[in-house]
């Protein structure tokens, strides 16, 4: 299990700092877990050279089944029929939360292989935000300041603080505490940059050590959001090595398909979040962490610019979700 954390963890911020390098302002949201168990059931089929590129591509240790479906669709005979059948199961998967996974001439008649997933969680905070205590307050980034419904609380919560990258830890922990919502915010003068280029998954693990970070009363401003962001993954996972799946001379998923060269056509993900003070709803090395900063007031955590944010499941230490706030 640990070795598929791992994997599954290394997977999560190396697509993390992929999707946000491009465009610094650009939020971003996904569910790694949903996504590598997709392409491990796809793994499953493949054969030959396309499965020792996959397999390295997630260092073999993906090689897990989790519940998925596999459905045989004929997208030459009837593509719009096609389409509307993959966006209805998502839609039920998520519980009507993402309607449209495959937007219109995402796929015609030469589509092949479409790997579609879907995930779907709603989570209560363990201590609420008053609704009474929300207000408008200003949300700073590099070129602009725009107001947010900006939620308060007051709660012992688990603090840290990253000198490497002059960040702030807090751990929002959810109802149960078998998931918690991890933020990590740099200070007003650094780049929430600095923090992303320095980022693997071993000093998220370091920075985020439960052991590191002490429980105190702490003032939170988290504003609420709400993200539903896409992505094409094909790129990514070409980076990774991954070619010959979507290569029709090259593509071998003989292991679940009876035609010959049937290459990936779409690695589609699309993901929602939604947080509220109720809680979160959402679709789809060494590190010196030192305990959050002595001081004589009470510690404070105003996420008034850009943060990261991740959904763990702490017994495993698996990433469930993971994002980018940066533009409201």
């Amino acid at each position: 299990m640990d070795d598929l954390c791992e994997a599954n963890g290394t997977f999560a911020i190396n697509l993390l700092k992929l999707l946000g390098e491009k465009d610094n302002l650009r939020n971003v949201f996904f569910s790694p877990l949903s996504l590598s168990s997709a392409l491990t059931m796809v793994l499953m089929g493949a054969k030959g050279n396309t499965a020792a590129q996959m397999s390295q591509a997630f260092k073999e240790s993906c090689q897990k089944f989790y519940q998925a479906d596999l459905e045989e669709l004929n997208f030459s005979k009837d593509t719009e029929e096609c389409r509307k059948h993959v966006n209805d199961w998502v839609t039920e998967k998520t519980e009507g939360k993402i309607s449209e996974i495959l937007g219109a001439g995402a796929i015609g008649p030469l589509t092949k292989l479409v790997l579609v997933n879907a995930t779907y969680f709603k989570g209560k905070w363990d201590e609420q935000f008053d609704r009474k205590h929300t207000r408008g307050m200003t949300f700073k980034t590099n070129k602009e300041k725009t107001t947010v419904q900006m939620m308060f609380k007051q709660a012992k919560l688990k603090m840290g603080y990253v000198e490497e990258v002059h960040a702030q830890v807090l751990e929002l922990p959810y109802v149960e505490g078998v998931l918690g919502m991890l933020i990590l915010l740099p200070d007003d003068n650094t780049d929430l940059a600095v923090v992303e280029k320095a980022l693997t998954y071993e000093k998220f693990r370091a920075w985020t050590n439960p052991e590191k970070l002490t429980k105190d009363k702490v003032q939170v401003f988290l504003p609420r959001l709400k993200l539903e962001e896409s992505y094409d993954l094909e790129a990514f996972l070409r980076s990774l090595g991954m070619t010959d799946a979507f290569e029709e001379a090259k593509a071998d998923f003989s292991g679940m398909s009876a035609k010959k060269n049937v290459p990936m056509s779409k690695v589609v993900h699309k993901c929602f979040v939604e947080v509220n003070e109720e809680g979160t709803e959402a679709a789809a090395a060494t590190a010196v962490v030192r305990n959050s900063r002595c001081s004589r007031t009470e510690p404070r955590f105003c996420a008034d610019h850009p943060f990261l944010f991740f959904i763990r499941h702490h017994e495993t230490n698996s990433i469930l979700f993971c994002g980018k706030f940066s533009s409201p």
